[in-house]
């Protein structure tokens, strides 16, 4: 699945995209606010946040797992619905991750692994999946999960009537059914390479859903998963707690509790990571380098540093028809200095990006068209397209000056750097534009969603899976859904549609490789940098093992040994 991310540098997990901007207030310290838990029944401060902590050691030997604690971060942007199908943000998903499971999961390697389900097996043709799920799985309010959940889940991701930007997967399934109550099974009519991939989907509660409008149900705000921690709160704009799950099938997470905080911008989140008032938070790269390298933050917290499965880019909409012309989107890129931006925005924590993968990964192609900084190109590739410069240096064409607005989100200083950057290299060769930063919800709603920009910055998280047939497909362009930039080309929905339909590895790379040689030709994004996750975590907390998948697939198994605990409460 992949999510618009709202900031770079952070674990996948928290982005990014991301993954996002928010709300204006300046949030009130933990203690502010601990009158909040000491009215809410199922977080009971008993001792903490008003203790003194400043002097205390933390990362010392560890005595082994232990139950307790809470883990405080935050996001520049706020979850829109946590009803997983309908959300296409990162905090939305992030959040309802740790609510809902699903069929399958992926591991530290990238490995998919039972979740629901606790095995499954794949007709030897690989038409037919069989998923054997767990027995004695509860949704949180006690109701029994079972395949007939898997069924109805099902059903609403191929509803016409259900507005996500993820059904295209569910839509390739000829039949789903529930063979009894534990047993669930699917059969396509042609090979699909993601389909067991597409089963991490998050599975929905019949029993509190079905016959009812899922856009108007009050599980958007309130939902009832079966995951290893539970919704308590959601103050919008403000915080969402989650506590945990004592009856998990995997055994309850040692954490009591998980509280998810909305901050306007990252230099506030930082402040309040520097003053203990959050664990965990991914860096700018400023703050990785040169603002976290005291012996304070040392003995507080523990950095990490990977590549994020996440790319920046400059996306064009290609209905304006000053877009139209493939010239003018290779001579934008062939405008900007990416190299410039990797080293004065990112310090050099990360790599031009040249197509919508991940480096490294099997399916990366790192010989495709290159467009690298030649202004004296770029000026020459638009004069071919008729655009001139007028007395003032300024691009016309039939009497119209090159103008435009880039449009990002609040909050994210390195997009705003980023976009500064471009401006003054497009102003180089005759083009103006103008920056606009818009807050996360109405970013995506009002101007993402309906297709009002000229331009944007933005990013995507990506998935483990090469298959991006919704963001690029061009039957993927009506509102709310992932091809915003309503990108159109003939060879590239061919070449979506045979690397999702076959099996063989060899031939789904040939069919990726040439897809991305095509998006380097055409540019219909100006693919800016792959970014590294930078993400801080406080020193306390123990279990934590990065591996391919970063570090934070094994959430429930964190940990706070006892004589490091911070935050003392009732975790029921």
């Amino acid at each position: 699945m992949v999510t618009p991310s709202e900031a770079n540098g952070l674990d996948s997990s928290v982005a990014s995209l991301p993954q996002n901007d928010k709300y204006v207030n300046i949030w009130k310290r933990l203690l502010g606010f601990m009158g909040f838990f000491l009215m809410t029944a199922a977080l009971l401060v008993t001792a903490g946040c008003g203790s003194p902590q400043a002097d205390k050691e933390y990362g010392g030997p560890d005595r082994g797992p232990a139950y307790g604690d809470l883990l405080i971060e935050a996001s520049i942007g706020d979850a829109s619905t946590l009803i997983p199908p309908l959300a296409s943000d990162a905090p939305s998903h992030d959040v309802s991750g740790l609510i809902y499971n699903g069929l399958l999961k992926y591991d530290g390697d990238l490995n998919l692994v039972g979740d629901l389900a606790e095995s499954w097996e794949i007709s030897e043709d690989g038409l037919v999946i069989t998923f054997k799920l767990r027995r004695g799985v509860k949704w949180h309010d006690g109701a029994p999960f079972t395949a007939h959940d898997v069924m109805f889940t099902y059903r609403v991701m191929v509803d016409p009537k259900t507005p996500t930007a993820y059904g295209e997967d569910y839509k390739q399934v000829k039949k789903a059914e529930a063979v009894d109550d534990y047993t669930f099974r699917v059969t396509y009519p042609q090979p699909f390479a993601p389909a067991l991939g597409s089963w991490t989907l998050a599975i929905l509660p019949r029993h509190l859903l079905e016959g009812r409008d899922i856009t108007q149900s009050p599980l958007a705000r309130r939902p009832v998963g079966t995951g290893p921690y539970k919704f308590q709160e959601w103050s919008a704009g403000d915080k969402i707690i989650l506590s945990c799950n004592p009856d998990y099938f995997e055994g309850r997470p040692y954490l009591n509790g998980y509280i998810f905080l909305v901050k306007p911008d990252l230099a506030t989140m930082f402040l309040e990571l520097k003053a203990g008032n959050i664990d965990r938070m991914g860096l700018t790269p400023l703050q990785y380098k040169r603002q976290t390298a005291y012996p304070k933050f040392q003995r507080l917290f523990n950095k990490y540093k990977y590549v994020s499965f996440s790319y920046t880019y400059l996306g064009y909409n290609l209905e304006d028809p000053r877009f139209a012309d493939r010239r003018v989107r290779q001579a934008l890129t062939h405008a900007i200095n990416k190299q410039e931006i990797v080293e004065g925005v990112l310090l050099g924590l990360g790599q031009e990006a040249t197509g919508p993968y991940k480096p490294g990964t099997w399916f990366y192609n790192p010989d495709v068209p290159k467009f690298p900084y030649d202004p004296q190109q770029a000026k020459a590739l638009l004069a071919e397209a008729g655009w001139r410069p007028n007395s003032q240096g300024i691009l016309e064409k039939d009497g119209k000056p090159f103008e435009f607005t880039i449009l990002t989100n609040q909050g994210n200083d390195l997009r705003v750097r980023t976009g500064e950057i471009i401006q003054r290299r497009l102003r180089e060769v005759g083009i103006v534009v103008k920056l606009r930063t818009v807050e996360w919800a109405a970013f995506i709603k009002e101007f993402i969603d309906k297709g009002r920009f000229e331009a944007v910055l933005l990013g995507w998280t990506t998935g483990q899976d090469p298959d991006l047939y919704d963001i690029w497909h061009s039957s993927k362009t009506k509102p709310g859904e992932l091809n915003f930039i309503h990108y159109k080309n003939p060879e590239v929905d061919r070449l979506l549609e045979e690397g999702r339909h076959t099996f063989d590895r060899e031939k789904r790379r040939q069919a990726y490789f040439r897809f991305q040689e095509i998006l380097a030709e055409d540019q219909p994004y100006t693919f800016l940098f792959v970014p590294d996750a930078l993400p801080a975590v406080h020193r306390r907390f123990r279990g934590i093992k990065p591996a391919p998948a970063g570090i934070n697939y094994n959430f429930p198994k964190w940990y706070v040994p006892e004589g490091e605990q911070k935050y003392t409460i009732s975790p029921y």
